[in-house]
């Protein structure tokens, strides 16, 4: 028996002195865990009436936006409908006239074909035979206006047609 009290008194021993930090520990953990909770409990009831909470609506009125809001919605959802059909109008009449303008465009191809086919073939113009020296090159424009000379026949000075018949004197 002797043997069975000393096996029990020594593991007794160190769970007796190791239980007596674990309490410590515990009971600090409580403290401050009560510590936190009242500090909690305190901020959350001051911090309640800055919050405001809506107010309960009757049991009778509707879930969703009031009277006034719901017609507002209805009309902004009728003017996007209407402007939505608006502008798909719009772009049916724009294709409408691009079609238009391609066909015109197709007509004044075929008559700017045809009228240039009507045309007489303008002549080549015809190359100088004579080379010119550079001293001739200079001096030919300055003969070409003192060449010029007064038209003959009637002119018209302030823009009125004149007819090959009248003279210049009334």
């Amino acid at each position: 028996m002797q043997m069975i009290d000393e096996a029990a008194a020594s593991d007794l021993r160190p769970l007796l002195y190791g239980s007596s930090g674990r309490i410590r520990w515990g009971l600090m953990f409580l403290v401050v865990f009560v510590g936190l909770c009242a500090a909690a409990a305190h901020f959350g009831g001051s911090l309640a009436g800055f919050v405001e909470t809506p107010a309960a609506e009757p049991a009778d009125s509707p879930v969703g936006p009031p009277p006034v809001d719901r017609a507002s919605l209805t009309e902004i959802h009728w003017m996007q409908q209407k402007t939505s059909d608006d502008i798909a109008e719009l772009n049916r009449q724009i294709d409408a006239q691009r079609q238009d303008l391609r066909g015109i465009l197709d007509q004044i191809t075929v008559l700017t074909s045809r009228i240039e086919s009507l045309q007489p073939p303008a002549p080549a113009p015809s190359a100088p035979s004579v080379t010119s020296s550079p001293a001739q090159a200079a001096s030919s424009p300055a003969k070409k206006r003192i060449e010029r000379s007064k038209p003959q026949g009637p002119v018209s000075v302030g823009g009125a047609p004149v007819i090959a018949g009248q003279t210049g004197e009334p």
